[in-house]
């Protein structure tokens, strides 16, 4: 059991609630003119649990030597010593074969994505090497997600997946753009980018919160495009809530609560999936 909540410390396993709630609607809508199956759900559960694992693998693999260097991130299992480099690569490996497993199962066009996929997902953690715009990477990583899940549930062309993968990059990139705040200095210091870094930490805020405004427009852009019921934009509206009152906890002068608003992502998208599903019922 120690080695179990290791690995699962390892890669953040409690933060899939991040993509995977947006993956199951991307489903979701798709399955409004696909056959359902209980097959699916259960195989692109793995997917994302398995490329999530696999890219959070990765990063903590090649950010080992900086991960050791900040004292925010020192703790980590890599730099600590409570898992090896072998041991963590091996899990990469894994998880990236569990993935590709998985998407074969969906179906030929999944199976035939999955490499870029992993592609995608795994350059965000290279990204920060070479251009500021770092945060905008992981905001691509995780629209794969929903578009993903669609494709998986076998939709056809639209324009909900782009919408709502236009929704989940912009949410994740804005609140990451809020997290790497803390990391100003010690990027600057180390040659790492980012936009706080390049920008600085007010202005960086002030495009967090563009993104976060845009992502909101994006769901909403949804409703109309997916002629979903009224009943979705009560879970829009929650979902723009939460995140004014993340925004709300983080300013240039105090970054002491930039974890909780971190913390505070988990609850968008199991909001947005269950008003998403509960409006398709009843409506």
């Amino acid at each position: 059991m120690g080695k179990i909540s290791t690995y699962c410390s390892f890669v953040r396993f409690s933060h899939s609630v991040f993509a995977l709630p947006f993956a199951l609607t991307g489903a979701l809508l798709a399955w409004q003119t696909s056959p359902f199956s209980w097959w699916q759900v259960g195989w692109i559960v793995v997917c994302m649990v398995a490329a999530r694992s696999a890219a959070m693998g990765f990063n903590r693999l090649v950010d080992a030597r900086f991960d050791a260097l900040n004292p925010r991130t020192a703790m980590r299992e890599l730099p600590r010593g409570v898992m090896s480099r072998r041991e963590a690569t091996i899990f990469v490996i894994v998880s990236s074969a569990a993935f590709v497993l998985a998407a074969g199962r969906l179906n030929p066009l999944c199976l035939a994505l999955s490499p870029v996929a992993l592609a995608v997902v795994f350059w965000y953690s290279l990204a920060k090497r070479y251009t500021s715009y770092t945060q905008l990477f992981l905001g691509l990583a995780m629209a794969v997600a929903p578009i993903g899940g669609w494709i998986a549930a076998g939709g056809r062309a639209g324009a909900e997946p782009w919408l709502l993968g236009g929704a989940i990059g912009l949410w994740v990139g804005g609140f990451d753009v809020l997290y790497a705040c803390q990391d100003v200095e010690f990027d600057r210091a180390h040659g790492l980018r980012s936009i706080p870094a390049r920008f600085g930490i007010g202005p960086a805020i002030r495009v967090s919160r563009v993104m976060h405004v845009a992502a909101v427009l994006a769901m909403m852009a949804l409703w109309r495009a997916g002629n979903l019921p009224a009943l979705y934009l009560a879970g829009v509206l929650i979902v723009a809530v939460l995140l004014a009152y993340e925004q709300s906890l983080v300013s240039e002068g105090d970054l002491s609560q930039v974890r909780k608003a971190f913390d505070l992502n988990g609850y968008v998208g199991i909001v947005y999936f269950g008003a998403t599903a509960l409006s398709l019922v009843i409506g």
